[in-house]
C-alpha cells in the first residue's frame, strides 16, 4: 500500500487535529479509512421531475428557480419560519425552511436550484419542507450521502475525500493482477475510487461498485484460503487404513449414505500428512454424532485419543451417553469431564486422560484448561461451531501435536456462503434424515387462534407428552426479559395452572440453565417456556409439541432450528407459529417453513429474504464485516472471487511476490479488525 494511503487523516488538507478526533468516532484514522468510508446512498439529479407531475407525499427531485422570498415569520422565541416561492414553469410550490436563516439568505431570486425532499399539499397548493438545496450550476449530478458523526457535515466529508483523491493523483495502487481484471471486466481501482465518491452518472457508479465489491470478496476469499493452507503443517497422528466394519455392524440402525460418505471423508483426511480440518454440516437431527463416533473409533483403532467439546454441560452429557452406547460395546473407554464435577472426581478423570486410560473424552470448556493433558490426542471434535470462537478451537487443538479437527454444525447454510464462513474447513454435508425421523407438521396462525393453539398443547400434555413455548428476546434487554418472565408467570398461573411449567432464558446462570433442562429431560416439567436459548438443546424424545410466539421476529433458519427440538421420538410432532403481524411478507415467509423440511432449502430462501447479516442474527460466525459487498446480493461475484483467489494462491500461496503485496495488505487489513472478536 502506498505511503499516502497509510497517512493519518489529520495531515490531509482541510482536516487537522480537531477534525481528525471527530473522524476517529467514525472509525476513520487514515486516508485509506476515509476513502473506504463509502456513501450510504446517492441522490441522482440527472432526471428531475416536474412540479406538476411529481407525486405527493414522496421524496422527489425537482429543478427550478426561486421567484420570490417571503418575509421571516417568527413563531416563538428562538424559532422562525422562512418561505420562498419556487417554480419550474409547470407549477409553483412553497419552500419551507425552519430556523436556518443562513440557508434562506443564500437563496438568490431567479437563480436555478435542485430541491430534494418530500412534496406535500394538494393539486392547488404544494410545498416542500426543509429540502436539500443544490445550486443547479456547478453541482455534481450524482450526490453521495455519507454516514456522519457530530461535527462532520456532508460537505466537509466530500471536500476531505476530494482532497484525499487529489493527494493520491494518478498513483493510487492497483492490487489486483491485470489478467483477473480483464477476465472479470473490471475497471481500475483509481477509476473505482473516483466514481464511488463522485460518480458522473449511475452507470459509472455501478462500474465502481462492481470493482470494489469484487475486491472485498476477493480479499475475503484469499484470507479464508490462506487460513486453510496454514493448517497444513505436519499432522502429529498420521493414521493408517484400519477397518471400522465392527463399528457399522454394532450400530442398532442403518447409517444414511450421507453419514457413511462423511465418515469416509474423515478417514481419508486422517491418513494424510497434514491435519484434517473438516466441517460436518447437517440439518437438525441428521445424525452428526454417529459420524463423530465413527471418526473417533477410527482414531481409537490407530491408538489415538479423541476429545469432543460441547457448549453446555447438558449437551456434553448427552454426547457422552450417545458415544458410550456406540463405542463402549467395542471396548472403547469414554469419559465425561465438566466444570461442575467435584475437584476430587476431576483430578481422577484428568489423571486417567493423561495416562491414556480413556480413548474418548467428552466435555465442556474444562477440556481446554491448562491442567487437562492428553497422552496422545489425535482428533478434536467441536459441536455447534458458532458457539466457539476460532481461538477456543485452537486452544483445544494445542493439547495435541497438530491433531485432526472435526467441527459439527446444525445450522444449514447455502454452500457458497458456507465456503466463505468456514473457508478454513473442508465441508461434508448430511442431507437425508436417518430412517424413522418424522417431519414436524408446521402450522402458521394469527394471534386470534392463540387459545386454540394452547388447547392443542394441553391435548398433548394430557397424553403424557411434553411441549415448548418459545418467545423472542430480540435485544436481550431487561424489558425483554421482563416480558418473557411475566408471560411465563401468566401461563403457569392461568391457562396451564394444572401443569408443571418451567422457564429457560439466556440470562439464567449456567447451573440454573442446566438444572431446568435436566428437569425437562427427566419429565419433572410438562411445559418449558423458553427464549431461543433452547435452539441448541438436548434431545427430549417425549417433547412432541412446540408453539413459537411472534414467529415473524425470527429468521426462517432459526425457526427451523427451533422446530428441530421436537419430533425426536416415536411420537407425531407439531409446531405452531403464531404471529400478530400477518403482513403479506410475513405470510410468505412462514408459508415456506410450513411447506419445507429441508434446512438447506429454507436457509437459501432466508438468505434471499434477509441477507447474511440478519441470516445469522447476532452471531456473525467470525466473518469480517463487509463495507460494500452483500453476500446475499453478490453471490455470482462471490463465486468469481473464489475462483480468482484460487488462481492467485496456486501461483503464490502466501502472497509473497512483489506484485501481490497490495493484496496481502488488503487481506491483513480486513482480518485484523476481526481478531479482537475471537
Amino acid at each position: 500500500m502506498i505511503k499516502e494511503l497509510a497517512k493519518p487523516v489529520m495531515y490531509l488538507s482541510g482536516v487537522g487535529p480537531k477534525k481528525s478526533e471527530l473522524y476517529e468516532n467514525m472509525g476513520v484514522k487514515t486516508v485509506y479509512d476515509l476513502l473506504y468510508h463509502f456513501p450510504r446512498y446517492y441522490i441522482d439529479l440527472n432526471s428531475p421531475q416536474t412540479i406538476r407531475d411529481a407525486p405527493l407525499n414522496e421524496t422527489v427531485v425537482l429543478k427550478g428557480r426561486v421567484v420570490r422570498k417571503l418575509p421571516e415569520a417568527p413563531i416563538r422565541r428562538g424559532l422562525s419560519v422562512y418561505k420562498a416561492v419556487f417554480t419550474d414553469d409547470t407549477a409553483d410550490l412553497t419552500i419551507v425552511i425552519y430556523n436556518a436563516g443562513y440557508l434562506f439568505k443564500s437563496l438568490e431570486v431567479e437563480r436555478e436550484y435542485f430541491l430534494v425532499g418530500k412534496l406535500t399539499g394538494n393539486l392547488i397548493r404544494r410545498e416542500i419542507n426543509s429540502p436539500q438545496i443544490y445550486p443547479a450550476e456547478g453541482t455534481d449530478p450524482v450526490q453521495p450521502v455519507y454516514r456522519l458523526t457530530e461535527g462532520i457535515t456532508q460537505n466537509l466529508l466530500r471536500q476531505n475525500v476530494h482532497a484525499a483523491l487529489t493527494s493520491l493523483g494518478a498513483q493510487i495502487y492497483e492490487p489486483v493482477p491485470a489478467e483477473i481484471l480483464r477476465e472479470n471486466e473490471l475497471c481500475s481501482l483509481g477509476f473505482a475510487m473516483q466514481n464511488i465518491h463522485f460518480p458522473t452518472d449511475m452507470h459509472t457508479l455501478e462500474m465502481a461498485k462492481d470493482r470494489l465489491v469484487f475486491d472485498e470478496l476477493l480479499t475475503l476469499a484469499l484470507g479464508m484460503l490462506m487460513m486453510k493452507s496454514r493448517c497444513r503443517e505436519h499432522a502429529g497422528c498420521v493414521m493408517t487404513g484400519e477397518s471400522i466394519d465392527e463399528y457399522y455392524s454394532g450400530l442398532p440402525f442403518e447409517l444414511t449414505d450421507g453419514q457413511k460418505n462423511a465418515i469416509n471423508d474423515c478417514i481419508a483426511d486422517m491418513q494424510k500428512n497434514f491435519p484434517m480440518n473438516r466441517l460436518i454440516q447437517g440439518d437438525v437431527g441428521s445424525g452428526k454424532t454417529a459420524v463423530a463416533a465413527g471418526a473417533a473409533f477410527f482414531a481409537y483403532k490407530n491408538g489415538c485419543q479423541t476429545a469432543l467439546m460441547a457448549p453446555t454441560e447438558i449437551l456434553a452429557a448427552q454426547h457422552y451417553e450417545t458415544l458410550c452406547g456406540f463405542l463402549e460395546p467395542l471396548g472403547v473407554k469414554v469419559v465425561l469431564l465438566t466444570g461442575s464435577m467435584t475437584a476430587k472426581k476431576k483430578e481422577k478423570v484428568k489423571a486417567g486422560i493423561a495416562a491414556g486410560e480413556y480413548s474418548v473424552v467428552v466435555g465442556t470448556h474444562a477440556l481446554v484448561q491448562a491442567s487437562t493433558t492428553f497422552k496422545k490426542l489425535g482428533l478434536v471434535i467441536t459441536d455447534e461451531q458458532h458457539r466457539f470462537g476460532v481461538g477456543q478451537r485452537a486452544m483445544l487443538a494445542g493439547k495435541g501435536d497438530n491433531p485432526h479437527k472435526l467441527v459439527m454444525s446444525a445450522t444449514p447454510i447455502p454452500r457458497t456462503l458456507a465456503l466463505m464462513i468456514y473457508g478454513d474447513l473442508d465441508i461434508s454435508v448430511l442431507k437425508e434424515l436417518p430412517k424413522g425421523r418424522q417431519p414436524v407438521e408446521t402450522y402458521a396462525v394469527t394471534g386470534k387462534l392463540r387459545e386454540r393453539a394452547f388447547g392443542y398443547v394441553k391435548q398433548h400434555l394430557d397424553e403424557g407428552r411434553q411441549g415448548y413455548i418459545v418467545c423472542p428476546m430480540i435485544e436481550e434487554s431487561a424489558a425483554d426479559l421482563q416480558d418473557v418472565k411475566s408471560y411465563a408467570k401468566n401461563l403457569s398461573e392461568g391457562f396451564f395452572k394444572d401443569y408443571r411449567v418451567g422457564l429457560l432464558h439466556g440470562r439464567l446462570a449456567p447451573d440454573k440453565k442446566e438444572k431446568v433442562m435436566k428437569q425437562f429431560k427427566e419429565h419433572e416439567l410438562d411445559l418449558l417456556v423458553s427464549t431461543t436459548v433452547v435452539e441448541v438443546g438436548v434431545d427430549v424424545p417425549n417433547a412432541a409439541i412446540m408453539v413459537i410466539e411472534n414467529a415473524d421476529r425470527f429468521g426462517l433458519s432459526q425457526l427451523h432450528q427451533l422446530r428441530g427440538r421436537v419430533g425426536r421420538g416415536q411420537f407425531k410432532s407439531s409446531c405452531i407459529l403464531i404471529t400478530d403481524n400477518p403482513t403479506e411478507e410475513v405470510v410468505q415467509r412462514l408459508k415456506i417453513l410450513s411447506k419445507s423440511h429441508d434446512g438447506f432449502e429454507i436457509s437459501q430462501e432466508d438468505l434471499k429474504l434477509r441477507g447474511p447479516g440478519d441470516f445469522f442474527g447476532s452471531r456473525q460466525h467470525g466473518l469480517p464485516k463487509m463495507k460494500i459487498a452483500d453476500m446475499s446480493q453478490n453471490m455470482d461475484v462471490l463465486v468469481k472471487a473464489q475462483a480468482a483467489a484460487k488462481v492467485i494462491l496456486d501461483k503464490d500461496p502466501q502472497l509473497d511476490t512483489p506484485q501481490n503485496s497490495g493484496l496481502k495488505e488488503l487481506v491483513e487489513h480486513l482480518f485484523e479488525q476481526n481478531v479482537s472478536n475471537d
